[in-house]
């Protein structure tokens, strides 16, 4: 009988990793516990109130990552933060319009084949995104298996990279994640002038955890346990939150 691996749990993170750090947030997840529907998440006063104190104490130095669209992050409430959605492929400043690609006419045929494979299936979820399509099985996880076989023919037969998440498969183009994110990120503004830290608990995050670390900084990994380039763990996102929390003054 095969046995899952185990890995060990990592130590939590220590509160001088958040001083002179550039901060990069995961969003799903990590700021906020994962909603059985994309749109069932809000951004809380708490936490948005958290998240300015932190942006103010850090000069600026404080990104939020996703693999939401940067329209649907600012329609959260996320307007006065810098953003990288779609893993990678968008970024905004404060005030600014979105930096992004074309949405390729290959996206919308792979979104039109979520929705035929997903119709009288309930449960199924087809998100349209701004450049990418996610098809979500949270609510029905008897259909993954056949959900990632489609996905990932689509991601062949369209030259679409195809992303794994939690209960979740989505097509976008290819030439960003949230490592390049970070990199770019890095670069210019005032990200440039602090130590990269990133948090975040999907595999996703995990190119973001890597870059950090390349870049001489550190990644947090939020939830259970798992091969990971990340150095330190927080349990779930009150955790995370209270991590955060203890970098502002009160």
């Amino acid at each position: 009988m095969a046995h899952s691996p185990s890995f060990p749990q990592l130590p939590p993170p220590p509160q001088a990793l958040l001083n002179g750090a550039s901060l990069f947030l995961d969003f799903d997840g990590t700021l906020t516990p994962i909603a059985d529907t994309p749109d069932g998440v809000t951004v809380d006063r708490d936490l948005l109130d958290l998240l300015i104190r932190l942006r103010d104490q850090l000069d600026g130095r404080l990104a939020i990552v996703s693999g939401r669209s940067v329209a649907t992050l600012r329609d959260l409430g996320l307007s006065a933060f810098l953003l990288a959605g779609t893993h990678g492929l968008e970024f905004a400043r404060p005030g600014c319009p979105v930096e992004a690609p074309e949405r390729p006419a290959s996206i919308d045929r792979a979104e039109a084949a979520f929705h035929a494979f997903a119709d009288g299936k309930p449960g199924l979820l087809v998100e349209r995104k701004s450049i990418s399509v996610g098809l979500h099985f949270r609510g029905a996880p008897q259909w993954g298996e056949e959900a990632g076989d489609l996905a990932a023919d689509l991601a062949a037969r369209h030259a679409l990279q195809l992303q794994p998440g939690k209960m979740l498969f989505e097509l976008r183009p290819g030439g960003a994640d949230k490592g390049s994110a970070v990199h770019a990120l890095m670069s210019r503004g005032p990200m440039q002038d602090g130590t990269p830290l990133f948090i975040g608990d999907d595999v996703t995050d995990e190119e973001g955890f890597a870059a950090a670390a390349d870049l001489g900084g550190n990644g947090i990994l939020v939830g259970t346990p798992r091969e990971t380039r990340a150095g330190f763990s927080l349990e779930q996102v009150a955790a995370v939150r209270h991590y955060l929390r203890q970098g502002v003054p009160a």
